[in-house]
Parts: structure tokens; sequence; C-alpha cells
């Protein structure tokens, strides 16, 4: 690390390219998978079964990631889940060029949601390895411009290739990013960060529980995800492309998802330099209610312009939690336990996400995808907004 500006190190500026390149093509993904499966079946449940088997993987073994990212070097970890994950996206993009059946898909998206699994927990412990002080809001501001690069481009160029010559070249594009994406990784090299503990790996886990549990803001804001996942992300990946499929189609859908990514870049951009509030997790928490208004408009018949601009909003909402969020963990979380407290995080939180995704076919076939859409966004938006009335994260204060 070089001063309070992440970018005069030479290991943060190759692990910026690298996450830069990866997003790029990770957004472009989900939309190419999600109509290349509607095209061939035409059925909610398999493009559900697709996203599903991803992430149940992650899921199960995102606990174990931390413990290694915590144990070994994470950019080591980084680089070897980034190629796992490009060979399985080539063998992904190989199937929708040949038109296989959605069942295929199935064990690759699997190995991919392994490779998330494994390197989510070392995505949220390296950045502490890589600034300091100041910096880590400015170092999470620019990595948060770059995912927002990716959320505006990305769909939006998936759309237009899914609609002209096929989902499988978007796919291709990302398997591409991943093998780009280690290349970069690979460069980066933490200094002694090898074999750091000599305690067994079962300790290290449980130490990660213990300071998981016993911080109350913490574990609040994880379960108020929870929920958000489930009734707001699970709904609205699967409900979305099938209401978008019946009215404005591929390329209004990517062009939602972009709206979405311009928003979220303009609240990074202006969040690398203007210093975060003393007290920011109320605000932020409060903020993250807007995240649910695209799934309620599309609930209630919105127009497209309508969801573009609520997609806009959300995303400024959702990136300035975000950058607060790692800010303040990055802070406040002890740097050997980053990646072990991050893993729990983002387990408890996440494994309501399937849920969300195998439930949203069945409950739109009983009730309606549109008032399965409205209710979910409903109480995801009211999960937040009785979240942030937390005392012990309104008390957070960050300190200059």
């Amino acid at each position: 690390m070089s001063g309070d500006d992440p970018l005069r190190s030479t290991a943060f500026r190759w692990f910026f390219a690298g996450r830069t390149v990866s997003l790029l093509g990770s957004f472009m993904s989900p939309v190419a998978i999600a109509f290349g499966v509607l095209e061939l079946t035409d059925s909610a449940a398999w493009l559900s079964a697709v996203t599903t088997s991803v992430l149940i993987p992650m899921v199960a073994t995102m606990l174990l990631g931390g413990g290694i990212a915590d144990r070994y070097r994470r950019d080591t970890i980084l680089t070897r889940a980034s190629l796992g994950s490009g060979l399985a996206q080539a063998g992904i993009a190989v199937l929708l060029f040949t038109h296989q059946h959605p069942a295929l898909i199935l064990p690759l998206a699997a190995v991919n949601g392994v490779m998330q699994g494994l390197s989510t927990p070392a995505l949220r412990g390296i950045l502490a390895n890589l600034a300091r002080g100041p910096g880590l809001q400015q170092a999470s501001s620019l990595l948060a411009s770059a995912r927002n690069l990716g959320r505006i481009v990305g769909p939006a160029t998936a759309g237009v290739l899914t609609a002209s010559v096929g989902a499988g070249w978007a796919v291709a594009i990302d398997a591409a990013s991943f093998l780009l994406a280690a290349a970069c990784f690979a460069r980066v090299a933490l200094p002694g960060l090898s074999n750091r503990t000599t305690t067994s790996m079962a300790d290290e886990l449980r130490e990660g529980w213990h300071y998981f549990h016993s911080h109350t803001w913490i574990w609040a804001v994880t379960l108020a995800f929870a929920v958000f996942n489930a009734t707001n992300r699970g709904f609205w990946l699967i409900l979305g492309p099938v209401i978008a499929q019946d009215t404005f189609g591929a390329g209004g859908w990517g062009l939602v998802l972009s709206a979405q990514g311009v928003g979220a870049l303009s609240a990074t951009v202006v969040l690398v330099r203007v210093p975060m509030m003393r007290r920011p997790m109320g605000t932020a928490l409060s903020a993250m209610a807007l995240a649910a208004l695209p799934l309620i408009l599309l609930g209630a018949g919105a127009g497209l312009w309508a969801l573009v601009a609520a997609s806009f909003l959300a995303g400024i909402a959702v990136d300035f939690f975000t950058v607060v969020w790692e800010t303040v963990n990055n802070t406040l979380i002890p740097e050997h336990l980053l990646s072990r407290v991050g893993a729990h995080d983002e387990f408890w939180s996440t494994m309501s996400f399937p849920a969300g995704q195998l439930s949203a076919p069945l409950l739109a076939a009983l009730f309606g995808a549109p008032g399965v859409a409205l209710c979910g966004g409903l109480v995801a938006a009211s999960v937040m907004l009785v979240t942030s009335r937390v005392p012990s994260l309104r008390r957070i204060e960050l300190r200059p």
C-alpha cells in the first residue's frame, strides 16, 4: 500500500483492472442466459432451475471460502477461481451455440457457483490489503464504479447480441473476461499473506462465527438482506424477464437493467471525492427502500420509461449503501477476520435467494406475476426501513 490513494499502488491497479474486465462480462451473462433459456423452453421453471443451480453451490461453499480467504493469499484464490469460472462459462456458451437443452447447462452453472462461493469472501477481504484510512472509501467507490460500468454496458450489449446473433456470444465474452481477469489477478502479488496461521480451519471458522453473531450491527443488516434478496432480487430476476418477454422484450429489459447501472455510477463517481457522512448507516439503509421501487412498479404495470427511471433511482440507492457498508466493514472489522465475517454476511443474506427464485414461478402461477412482484417489492422496502432504526447501526461513526 502506498499512502491513502489506492491508485498509487501497483497491486490495487492490477486488481482494479481484473475486477473491471470480469464485471463487464458478468453483467452480460444473466441477460443472455435468461433469454437463451426462455427461447429454448419458454419456461419460467427452467429459467429458475438454471439460475438456482448457480446460487445453491455458491451459498454452500461460501463459509468454507471465508476460512480459505483468511488463511491463504486472496490474490491466488481470485486467480484460480476466475480460471474455473472462465472455463465453465465457455462450456455454457458452446451449449447455447448448439441449442442444447438447458438441463446440460446445470452442471456447468454449478461449477461457476462453486467458484463464486470461494472467491466472494476473498473479494470482501482483499480491499483491506490494498488500501487504508480514507483510501478505503475511495477504493470501494472506484470498484463500485467499475461494477456500474459493467452494469450499464453489459445488460444492454447482451440484449442487443441476444436479439441479433444469439445468447451464446454474450456468454462467450463473459468467459473471455474471466480468463483475462485471472491474468490480472496473478499480477497483484500480495506479499506475506501465505499460510498466516497454525490454528485449525475449524477453529478459525468458529472464530469468524463468534465475531459475526456477537455484533448486532452486522447480523441485523444480514437478516434484512435475507428478506430483501428473497422478495426483491429473487422475484426480480425471474419475474422481470417473464413479464418483459410479454411486453417490451429483451432489448427493453436490458435498458431497464442498464439504467440501474447509470444511477449507481452517478452515486459512486460522487463518492470517490466526497467524504462520507459521520454516521451513515441509518441513511444508507433508508435509501435501500428505493431499491425495491422497480419491482413495485413492474407489478403495478408501469411502462418501460417509468421502470427505467425507477431503476436509475434504485442504482443510486444500492451503490450508496454498498460503498457505506464496505467502508464500515473494512474500518471496524479486524483484517484477519474480514473474509470469514464477510462470508457469514454473504451466506446468511444469500441463502434465501434460491428460495425466492424457486418460489417465484409457483407463486406467479397461483396469484399472477404482477401481484407477486408488487407484494415482494413492498415487503423488501419495509424491511429496510425497519432495520434503519436499529440503535447499534445508527450509532456507528466513521472518523476522518
